[in-house]
């Protein structure tokens, strides 16, 4: 069942999330999958369910991935369940693309707050805008009190049934800052407002049977050994956190062993890593202490100056750079790999669907970001937009050093991926 709503948030995390506890408090097995790219949902969903968190996106990951993850989800997993990103029908491709391609049912979440009737108008839209679509039914989000839910139920067509509500609860909210909600393992509290959730879920709404898609296997699955015998040590901590499992399980599954290391906790490079990777996170959270914390950055400059690969994405690029200041003007010296500095904005300076060209091959991914970076070095390339002709975010290259604001999704050409950690650059 793919959970979407007309928007962003508009309680669709909340309650994919709630279904998923509540389906492991029953004794049952579920496995839950996130639509598009997204880092900090994941990280709560997983909390819920139990199990890492996959992404599926039909140009991103492509079809025959996609329906990969599904088949063997299903096979083990008594719920399935796939949070949309955005609205239904944002973005080429969509959550409705998704569901129409599998044959997936759709639930509905609709923020509920100051509305009454109209509740009843946006469910329809949202229903019947294709007809192709399989509606379960809707659920009131941030809702008053029984009363208000009196007034939104009528308003449906009598075709599309009121599941129920969850109400204003701040004790079970899932708090948000720049660039989405806060990370599951920053969050106190989080299990308790899961259960709350839960609980509320149970008390108010009824989603207890839905049609189940049919999804086979896809034909074409392929392995690779392109990173045997390579060590890839990977920045994991508050400050470089968002790395798609996916990505893990590539590089493993090419023949790479992977090592994680925090540049938090001040700790070194491990000198046997043949690459580095940083992903993206929040290190403008972290300034004084990623500034300070001199053996960790010592170690990143020797691995670089030994021109082993290194892979900097979004944070991980700006955690390179000269400086990075802050919103409220706070400025760090970092790894200084790349000349140039950063400066954070209160705004967001890109979001989309973007790729690469590589020597091996396009590498797709996505960029979204609140940072501008002003780069002495000159642009391997640009990056390209999914959805536009403009160039996309740059890619930097100096020596075995890789960097931009995009976040690649590894899978989506294992050849190009591979040859970002490789010792030697393809010709």
């Amino acid at each position: 069942m793919l959970i979407a709503g007309p928007a962003s948030n508009v309680g669709k995390t909340s309650v994919t999330a709630a279904l998923a506890w509540q389906c492991r408090a029953r004794g049952g097995k579920v496995r839950v999958f996130k639509t598009g790219p997204d880092f900090l949902d994941p990280m709560i969903l997983e909390r819920a369910s139990g199990h890492p968190v996959y992404h599926l996106d039909l140009w991103m990951v492509g079809e025959d991935a996609c329906r990969n993850l599904l088949y063997e989800a299903t096979q083990e997993a008594d719920l399935v369940l796939i949070e949309g990103v955005m609205g239904l029908y944002d973005g080429k491709p969509s959550s409705a693309d998704l569901a129409e391609k599998f044959g997936l049912t759709v639930l509905l979440v609709i923020d509920a707050q100051a509305m009454a009737q109209t509740f009843g108008a946006v469910a329809h839209g949202l229903a019947t805008y294709r007809p192709s679509l399989n509606c379960a039914g809707v659920i009131a989000n941030r809702v008053a009190s029984p009363g208000h839910a009196d007034l939104l139920a009528p308003s449906l067509p009598a075709e599309i049934p009121f599941l129920g509500y969850l109400a204003r609860d701040e004790a079970a909210a899932l708090p948000d800052r720049h660039l989405g909600l806060v990370q599951a393992r920053e969050l106190a509290g989080l299990d308790q407002r899961l259960e709350r959730l839960a609980k509320a879920l149970t008390l108010h709404c009824e989603v207890e049977s839905f049609e189940s898609a049919n999804i086979g296997p896809s034909s074409r699955k392929t392995t690779t050994t392109l990173l045997k015998g390579h060590v890839v040590a990977v920045a994991k901590d508050d400050a470089f956190s968002f790395i798609y499992p996916a990505n893990l399980d590539f590089l493993r599954a090419a023949g790479a062993e992977v090592i994680f290391f925090s540049p938090l906790e001040n700790e070194p490079v491990p000198t046997h890593a043949d690459a580095v990777w940083l992903p993206g996170g929040y290190p403008e959270l972290h300034l004084e202490r990623l500034s300070s914390n001199q053996q960790t950055l010592t170690s990143l400059r020797d691995h670089h100056r030994d021109d082993r690969p290194i892979l900097g994405e979004c944070g991980g690029m700006l955690y390179l750079l000269d400086s990075l200041t802050s919103v409220d003007g706070n400025s760090a010296k970092l790894a200084g790999l790349l000349s140039g500095d950063a400066q954070m904005q209160s705004r967001l300076a890109a979001i989309g669907m973007q790729s690469a060209e590589f020597p091996e091959g396009e590498l797709r991914g996505h960029a979204f970001h609140y940072a501008k970076a002003e780069c002495a070095e000159a642009p391997y390339a640009h990056g390209m937009q999914s959805q536009s002709t403009r160039d996309g975010e740059p890619v930097y290259r100096k020596g075995r050093l890789t960097a931009s604001f995009i976040h690649f999704y590894f899978p989506s050409n294992p050849q190009a991926a591979a040859g970002l950690f490789r010792p030697q650059q393809a010709p």
